[in-house]
């Protein structure tokens, strides 16, 4: 099935193909970046990372943003030598030359994208029927209630996409600061419960592992849970082609927007502990993703502000899920024009001109997630989050090995070049994190999930080779890996 290519055949582009606008200047590109690193992440893992390590949950940030920015540096390196807006699934096609392999890069990021809308639709759901609830409209909370309405958010989201969402960095920005707001009024009130007395900031160096584990593998498995909190700065590397200056922009703007992420996540962790003790968190834990409801609804009890929460949380997540939903059914309709997934998948509606059997798809996985993970005993938000960060962290390990690989190509001169140690420590501290001591025992059903989602993928590539090869009498491959998403 796997061929090999030369890097003459990636670049069919002719001279006369027009480049997009570089409407980004640093300020937007920022905003842009912090936008897609903030959304669910931080209200989905923080109580299961407090119910591995306590009170030392800002730990686990700090460790994942650290891992984070190894693998930024890759991409940095990389985007600015290679600047197309491909993302991974470039640079191993680039590294490697061989489609099989930039196939099961670009699916995996495919399956991250619906693994991690999955993951906020069950978070917007809990928010949803706890903002009704606080409201005085009395809805159960139960799993299945809980299921449902995310069932007919991924619908909703469905029928966004089937009409058409033109990207707009303006919106985003409104986006990207209700996201901030939200997060700064649990830091505030966090801060302020510690100002008055009631809180107990002594809890943020106490180490209390709910699993009984040591230091060490207490932290691996909570850096592994927060990983999932520090994605999204590879989603900027496709707006490279709309940057001004992006050799000199990227690099400075990338690694600022982790630096503000980190520091918003680190400090929304040390409000949480300092208000909530462990007990309070760990019941939470058994919910899901209502610990920052919790901090709100304890530190300002006499504020309709938890009234208010739940409904921003909804916001920030469903833009999240939004822009995944949007990537997965663009890849899939990529793929399929380049006849490395069955064509089907590339059908448009004639109107609208949006990839419906792809959006289908792609619901239809997502759905079939959340309902199989309904069933587990496991909290969907632990099964679909974890999932989504196995799945990045194996795409990050690819492309630390890409960057070392293709450092035989020349850098451009006003190209960013990662120290030389960078990406070997990154690819061994993804690999690391990707393994099963970096997670609970109960999580290795993420494993099998990734493997399912992967396996369809493998499923549709091989009938797609049998098609070409047996009824049209042609090769399977990339043809312009540079435009995978139009």
């Amino acid at each position: 099935m796997s061929e090999r290519v030369s890097s003459a055949e990636v670049d069919v582009n002719g001279p006369d193909t027009p480049d997009l606008k570089r409407v980004m200047g640093p300020r937007l590109l920022l905003l842009f970046i912090v936008g897609d690193i903030l959304g669910a992440g931080i209200y989905a893992v923080t109580g299961q990372i407090a119910g591995e390590v306590g009170g030392i949950v800002w730990l686990p940030f700090l460790v994942a943003f650290a891992v984070a920015t190894l693998t930024a540096l890759a991409y940095l390196e990389l985007v600015t030598k290679y600047p197309q807006a491909a993302g991974a699934a470039l640079y191993a096609h680039k590294a490697f030359g061989i489609h099989f392999v930039t196939f099961i890069v670009a699916f995996a990021v495919v399956c991250s994208g619906i693994t991690s809308a999955s993951t906020s639709s069950n978070l917007l759901a809990q928010n949803f029927l706890a903002g009704l609830n606080a409201n005085g409209i009395d809805v159960a909370e139960g799993k299945f209630a809980i299921t449902l309405v995310s069932l007919l958010f991924m619908v909703l989201l469905a029928l966004i996409n089937l009409r058409g969402v033109g990207e707009s960095v303006k919106f985003n920005v409104v986006l990207t600061l209700i996201e901030l707001l939200a997060l700064a009024i649990v830091i505030v009130i966090g801060f302020v419960v510690i100002a008055r007395g009631d809180g107990d900031l002594s809890r943020i160096t106490t180490f209390e592992s709910g699993s009984d584990r040591g230091l060490f593998l207490a932290i691996t498995v909570a850096t592994s849970i927060a990983f999932f909190a520090m994605v999204g700065f590879e989603d900027s590397v496709n707006m490279v082609e709309e940057t001004q200056d992006p050799e000199r922009v990227f690099p400075r703007v990338m690694l600022t927007g982790l630096g503000i992420a980190v520091i918003i996540y680190m400090l929304v962790a040390v409000s949480v502990v300092a208000v909530l003790s462990q007990e309070q968190i760990a019941s939470e834990v058994a919910e899901g993703g209502k610990v920052l409801l919790n901090v709100v609804s304890v530190g300002a009890p006499d504020l309709p502000i938890d009234r208010i929460f739940p409904f921003l949380t909804c916001i920030a997540v469903a833009n999240t899920a939004l822009i995944n939903m949007l990537m997965a059914s663009r890849l899939l309709y990529g793929m399929a024009n380049q006849d490395v997934l069955p064509r089907v998948l590339g059908k448009v509606l004639p109107g609208r001109r949006t990839p419906y059997v792809g959006i289908a798809a792609s619901t239809l996985l997502a759905v079939g997630l959340l309902v199989v993970a309904a069933q587990l005993s496991q909290t969907t938000i632990d099964i679909l989050s974890g999932t989504t960060a196995t799945l990045l962290l194996a795409v990050f390990a690819v492309v630390n090995v890409a960057c070392i690989v293709l450092r035989r190509d020349p850098t451009r001169p006003d190209g960013f070049k990662a120290p030389t140690v960078v990406p070997w420590i990154g690819v061994v501290a993804c690999l690391f994190l990707v393994g099963p001591w970096a997670k609970d025992s109960d999580n290795w059903v993420q494993y099998k999930v990734a493997g399912g989602m992967l396996a369809v993928g493998v499923v549709l590539w091989a009938l797609t080779w049998l098609t070409n090869r047996g009824v049209r009498g042609k090769k399977t491959g990339f043809r312009d890996i540079e435009h995978l998403e139009e």
